[in-house]
């Protein structure tokens, strides 16, 4: 009997991610998902500037490169010409929420039928670990060696919170990839972010808390048990916005 197995959605090659990095782990969530939905053959997917550049060779599906932060208006763009496919975009903190931060808000806005799947590591991971916006309070970084002062840098980008205000998405939850149980929960968002999508119902994001030992300076180990301890306090975990259940509720 067949317990686990490689999703064939996931290209069978090495990865270039660091030891201890959980990239590696939503990109498996992902291919698990694009497999039990039986859409991998009508998916596109739209790779960012960063550590995930090339994760147009890790998914068997068809990929698009687009330039850094520009993730959401290439995925506009596929998904209005090609209606029928399923689109998704996988970014990281400083390409969604630095440079890309206007394409996010405005295709969030719009309420634009894609699926973002966004990786909050808290520090630019592929150029060496500057400060990132979602850097938290305190943080040490290359660029901020005495910790993040907010009275100079000021705070971190919220992703989820910041986008709950506006009355277009369909759907926000963070997550987060430390443990079991956050890996199937995980994977039970990003499932129905792409369930959204098949259901025309609109812009849905899922923010994914993950680890960078390396540029964090930890095991990883440690780096795992630091997101426990740092970054969910300042990133709760949860939904943020799920118009459809709201409406089932009555609340909208």
């Amino acid at each position: 009997m067949v317990v686990f197995e490689k999703p064939k959605a996931l290209a069978d090659v090495s990865m270039h991610y660091c030891p201890g990095c959980t990239h590696g782990i939503v990109h498996r969530l992902v291919a698990e998902v694009l497999d039990e939905l039986g859409i991998e053959g009508k998916t596109v997917g739209v790779a960012p500037v960063g550590c995930s550049v090339m994760a147009y060779n890790y998914f068997n599906c068809d990929m698009v490169e687009a330039a850094h932060g520009r993730a959401p208006a290439v995925a506009t763009g596929l998904k209005r010409a090609m209606p029928d496919r399923v689109i998704f975009t996988y970014q990281g903190d400083g390409d969604l929420a630095s440079i890309g931060t206007a394409e996010t808000v405005h295709a969030a806005a719009r309420n634009e039928n894609i699926t973002i799947i966004f990786i909050n590591n808290a520090i630019y991971g592929m150029t060496g670990g500057q400060m990132a916006p979602t850097s938290l309070p305190g943080q040490v970084t290359q660029t901020s060696p005495y910790g993040r002062d907010t009275s100079h840098c000021g705070f971190p980008v919220k992703v989820c919170e910041m986008l709950s205000q506006l009355d277009g998405p369909e759907y926000l939850e963070r997550v987060a990839v430390n443990n079991v149980k956050n890996v199937k929960n995980a994977k039970k968002a990003i499932k129905k972010a792409f369930e959204n999508q098949l259901a025309g119902k609109g812009f849905s994001l899922v923010e994914v808390v993950s680890s960078c030992p390396t540029n964090w300076g930890m095991t990883p180990k440690k780096a795992l048990e630091w997101i426990d301890e740092k970054m969910i306090p300042y990133y709760p975990l949860g939904v943020y916005k799920d118009r459809t259940a709201a409406k089932e509720q009555g609340g909208e």
